[in-house]
């Protein structure tokens, strides 16, 4: 089982916090957020590890992982990131951001069902914003939920019938071999002939994850919910990161 982790962003809300360190090296007590994560990754017997670096690259010293750089981390988006370290794979590959924090029990529940391209999901999302007051609900990374399957992908999304779901896309994502050479193909076809706004972003190159999600959604591709309450919060504001030094010990590792 492999792992990237995508730490190439700067984390310009959290300054001044980040401005000697990428935020995903920033720490909880005694550990960074990366190292919480390869933690919980070992636990779960994921030892491949691949970190995308960009910003303060240098910083992220961590042993025993592999390293992609993105070279053009500060002209472009996180899909670049994924897309630097995504190679095709004999095993299924986990997805996270690195400025997130969740508990064990989230990636066991990735593990249950290796198929596919399947997102965690959490649908009461809206409690996690009850103290975010710098990081409003509108920048939640929505997903609409129709009969299992995920319909769209993007900011402000509302429902339109009785049986579809709203939750939020917690930056955990599980792709099966088959569907990393469906990602590659796809994106290897975009950067050829695409040209313009991609999705909800100006261009291919400053795209999202949720932008190549949508559009292979489009494509006639199923995206699943992996539907969790396992604790989980985002690290975006210096306010989040208050809230999380408070909430952690809450937290099942």
């Amino acid at each position: 089982m492999n792992a990237i982790i995508l730490a190439a962003g700067k984390g310009v809300r959290l300054l001044p916090n980040t401005k000697n360190v990428p935020k995903g090296m920033l720490k909880l007590f005694n550990e960074t957020l990366i190292e919480r994560q390869i933690k919980i990754f070992h636990s779960c017997n994921i030892n491949d590890i691949t970190i995308v670096t960009g910003y303060r690259s240098e910083v992220i010293d961590i042993p025993d992982v592999n390293y992609v750089k993105n070279e053009n981390y500060e002209t472009t988006g996180m899909n670049e990131s994924l897309f630097c370290a995504l190679k095709p794979s004999n095993s299924p590959i986990l997805v996270t951001y690195s400025d997130i924090v969740f508990e064990q029990k989230i990636v066991q529940q990735m593990l249950e069902i290796i198929d596919g391209i399947r997102l965690a999901v959490n649908l009461n999302w809206k409690k996690y914003y009850q103290n975010r007051t710098m990081h409003p609900l509108s920048e939640a990374e929505n997903v609409l939920v129709e009969n299992g399957r995920i319909l769209q992908i993007r900011k402000n999304i509302s429902k339109s019938l009785e049986n579809q779901q709203i939750g939020e896309f917690l930056g955990i994502m599980m792709l099966s071999s088959e569907h990393v050479k469906i990602l590659l193909e796809r994106y290897s076809y975009l950067k050829k002939n695409h040209v313009g706004a991609f999705h909800n972003s100006s261009s291919l190159s400053n795209a999202y994850i949720t932008d190549m999600l949508q559009e292979i959604i489009n494509c006639g591709i199923n995206v699943n919910p992996v539907f969790t309450e396992g604790k989980w919060c985002e690290i975006d504001t210096p306010e989040d990161l208050k809230n999380a030094e408070k909430s952690i010990n809450k937290f099942q590792s």
